[in-house]
């Protein structure tokens, strides 16, 4: 699949949602493949392999939109590469994060009990506090350049292409 042809670049909020889902799945892609070999049951060891795949093919798929992304410039550098596995952690764990907020969100439209309904208030509220500093450790590390357009969009290709070599 490859971009349509009659626009030129992708809508801000759709390039948005497209960081969010590569850079996603290429987190998680990198977690699977850590661990798949620890897998010890033969069927889901079949399923993370099936999930690996899907995976690579969607990351595949997506970054050929990257270069319909609306930028002023394209040709900034990366000054600070991270060879360690920080960026990954960080971004994992805020990943979590906001999947958990969803899902708190989520869980208490459907509350009737008013205790119950508290409990999940007071977790989503902890919840968005962590959120808030993982994203400001991750900000101020530069793991995740919020403001900076081009800069996001590069680490995304980055790290989607590594989750594919690994």
């Amino acid at each position: 699949m490859h971009p349509n042809a009659q626009h030129k670049h992708l809508a801000w909020h759709e390039t948005m949602e497209l960081h969010e889902l590569t850079a996603a799945s290429s987190n998680y892609l990198i977690a699977m493949k850590m661990h798949v070999h620890h897998v010890t049951d033969p069927h889901l060891h079949e399923l993370y392999e099936e999930a690996i795949h899907m995976t690579e093919g969607n990351i595949k798929d997506l970054l050929h939109f990257y270069s319909m992304a609306p930028m002023a410039t394209r040709t900034n550098k990366s000054k600070s590469e991270h060879h360690d596995m920080t960026g990954f952690y960080a971004g994992h764990l805020l990943a979590y994060l906001k999947t958990l907020i969803r899902s708190y969100a989520g869980a208490i439209t459907e509350t009737a009990t008013p205790q119950l309904r508290e409990t999940f208030v007071k977790q989503l509220n902890h919840a968005i506090k962590l959120h808030a500093k993982v994203f400001n450790f991750m900000l101020e590390r530069g793991f995740y350049p919020a403001y900076d357009l081009h800069k996001l969009l590069e680490n995304d290709k980055k790290n989607a292409q590594k989750a594919l070599e690994m």
